[in-house]
């Protein structure tokens, strides 16, 4: 079907969709001359996203340049004498294999197969001697290739045994019989490549010592993991015994080992058993030396919404590194004598990934009404490498929007919060409203393009985004201001307290101070914990909202810990557990409200999300449905927790459709 014959809101997001191209996984050659990174954009007819490794010159001297023809290439690398460029893909005639490349820069050559792993590879990097390439990738049981397997008939396979918690996860379906390992293949693709952490333990990251003996990685290999959620830094040589780096209390991950030296940087915090915490930047070495941190100068999280990544040696004093404040992501330089941090970009931007060498830093980022776009800095300001921002203005028009503070109603600080105006704005009219609440909590809303925010201002709606408390880029104690009144470290008012007071805060100073704000036509959508707020605002506020749509929502916290694939592990949050205080679970449940709501309701799930399993939205539809409420609901095939933001082209189209829809039916004059 073409745009022409779509209805208007399913144009519109064909429109803001289907245009996206943007950069993404910056990587800077060694003598900081060229960056590679990579290029995603959407492939409307194919119902999928393409990607493609390209390369600019950094000082902007020759334009950027596709270098890989394939659909699906990624994760760029340079070897240590930059005359060779890793990237991985999809090039195996197998379903599911993923393949490793050596592509020739320096010199004319062809594209060389290093590896083809059956289930996936990530993290590749060259030793700092160059002969090995060290990445991750999932060994799967032999039950997956049972007869038939390749075309997903499961007759044949042998049954699981499941012996522990964490067996199956959101977006990647079985895990504990696939578990990411470690592995190391010779850099000139002679031999196979070896399994460096075999056994039942999950891997993430690698960082090779200087020495190029070891890798350092993070993983839970501990018998209790999880039960008390410890992950840690491990040592695992070329030859010999793994060894553990981190003794088994905190949350310790995303390893960076100095290029000199025995040092190693990594994110995290000390307590395992409570959460959410601000993640800091931490030194230890391969003996496992006591760890010290170096970021509590700056009272922000270093793992971010907006995707976190291992700490970066500038040199042997300071470190590359990312922490949100207030909305805003920014690159921040971390001294290893604890020196508070220090911003290295400026602005209302959201910095996503980043790479330096050779006196460069290149970082990619975005703003509200930007995609994001590859910069580098040399000496000074950063500078543009790419267009892709400006192409795509020029097609959609991404609107703009104000920031404002509303203050909290007990009088303990403000809460940031924007608001976008619909686009042709004329001050004169009054407009309907749609309030958003973002997912986590432990997450925010701030200065990146947001494809919601867009659908709805261009629908006609004022749009109302904001970080209550609970969220992060702020200083911890405003994220664990809702933990649990039961906790036993940071006791707080619990979720649906504190959080639902900032929210409608947030919508007051809105309705007060912006005169074009229709009072009598506010709407509400949120996702997730999102969703959690969106049923409970309808169950104890319902006469504040014309309609509100419920999406991936948690609606029953007692079942939620007991169905989700992270099952358990929300005490970290709440304090006791579902088994010891099960009313404590049944207390903060928007499902006990369900009487109470009189507003029109919209359920969007999808049948594939582990996260808030489908049977959350079907508990909310059912109890609606029998008490006579006016309720939709919608369940979408195939997708996970991840719908809006990497589900299919197609379903992220016609979600928004029904979004839209649903507004403009009950908001309308």
């Amino acid at each position: 079907m073409s745009a022409s014959e779509l209805s208007p809101h399913a144009a519109l997001a064909e429109r803001i969709i289907g245009n996206i191209v943007q950069a993404s996984s910056p990587a800077v050659s060694p003598d900081g001359s060229q960056v590679a990174f990579v290029v995603t954009r959407v492939d409307a007819e194919k119902n999928r996203y393409l990607s493609q490794v390209w390369l600019a010159a950094t000082d902007g001297s020759s334009a950027p340049r596709a270098v890989t023809g394939g659909e699906h290439d990624s994760s760029p690398v340079w070897s240590p004498d930059g005359t060779t460029l890793l990237f991985t893909s999809r090039r195996s005639p197998k379903k599911g294999h993923t393949t490793l490349h050596a592509l020739p820069v320096s010199s004319p050559g062809e594209t060389r197969l290093l590896a083809t792993m059956k289930d996936g590879l990530g993290d590749a990097t060259f030793s700092p001697d160059g002969r090995w390439i060290a990445f991750t990738s999932r060994t799967p049981h032999e039950r997956y290739e049972a007869p038939g397997a390749e075309d997903g008939d499961e007759s044949w396979q042998a049954p699981r045994k499941i012996e522990r918690f964490f067996t199956r996860l959101n977006g990647e379906d079985w895990v504990f019989d696939r578990p990411e390992h470690v592995y190391v293949v010779a850099a000139d693709g002679n031999g196979a490549p070896r399994n460096l952490t075999p056994g039942e333990f999950q891997h993430g990251g690698v960082s090779w010592l200087a020495d190029s003996s070891a890798v350092v990685t993070s993983g839970q290999r501990h018998d209790t993991w999880d039960l008390d959620f410890a992950n840690d830094l491990y040592l695992v040589p070329l030859h010999g015994e793994i060894t553990a780096l981190t003794p088994h209390t905190g949350v310790y991950s995303s390893p960076s080992a100095a290029p000199s030296g025995t040092v190693i940087a990594f994110l995290g915090y000390d307590d395992s058993s409570t959460a959410p915490q601000n993640a800091h930047v931490a030194l230890t070495d391969a003996s496992g030396t006591a760890h010290r941190w170096l970021s509590k100068g700056l009272d922000r999280t270093f793992e971010t919404t907006a995707g976190t990544q291992p700490p970066q040696w500038l040199d042997d004093a300071t470190l590359l590194a990312t922490a949100e404040d207030r909305g805003q992501t920014h690159l921040f330089k971390v001294f290893v004598d604890g020196t508070a941090p220090q911003r290295v970009t400026t602005g209302a931007i959201t910095v996503k990934s980043f790479d330096s060498a050779g006196g460069t830093i290149a970082f990619v980022a975005g703003a509200v009404d930007e995609l994001s776009d590859v910069f580098v800095v040399t000496d000074g300001e950063p500078r543009r490498l790419t267009t892709f921002a400006a192409s795509y203005a020029a097609t959609v028009e991404p609107l703009g929007w104000e920031r404002f503070a509303a203050p909290c109603s007990d009088g303990s600080g403000e809460i940031d919060a924007w608001i976008m105006r619909p686009k042709d704005f004329d001050p004169a009219q009054q407009y309907p409203v749609v309030l958003n609440v973002h997912g986590g909590p432990h997450t925010q809303y701030g200065e990146t393009y947001f494809d919601e925010a867009q659908f709805q201002a261009k629908a006609g709606f004022v749009v109302l985004m904001s970080n209550p408390r609970g969220g992060s880029g702020r200083e911890q104690a405003w994220g664990q201001a809702i933990l649990g009144p039961k906790h036993p470290v940071a006791p707080g008012s619990g979720w649906g307290a504190l959080d639902i007071d900032d929210v409608l805060a947030v919508l007051d100073t809105a309705l007060e101070r912006y005169p074009f704000c229709d009072p009598d036509r506010v709407g509400m959508q949120g996702g997730s914990y999102g969703g959690y707020m969106a049923t409970l605002l309808a169950g104890r506020h319902s006469d504040r909202f014309k309609a509100i749509c419920s999406e991936r929502a948690v609606n029953n916290v007692l079942t939620e810990e007991y169905t989700s694939d992270i099952s358990t592990v929300f005490r970290v949050e709440h304090g006791p557990s579902h088994i010891a205080d099960p009313a404590e679970y049944e207390r903060l449940s928007p499902i006990q409200h369900v009487r109470d709501i009189t507003c029109p309701m919209l359920i969007v799930h999808s049948e594939n999300d582990f996260r808030c399993p489908i049977s959350q939205a079907e508990e909310l539809f059912v109890a609606l449905r029998l008490l006579g409420k006016d309720v939709t609901f919608y369940r979408f095939p195939g997708e996970s927790h991840e719908l809006s933001r990497s589900g299919s082209p197609v379903h992220r189209r016609q979600r928004a459709e029904i979004i839209l829809d649903f507004f403009a039916l009950h908001l309308k004059p």
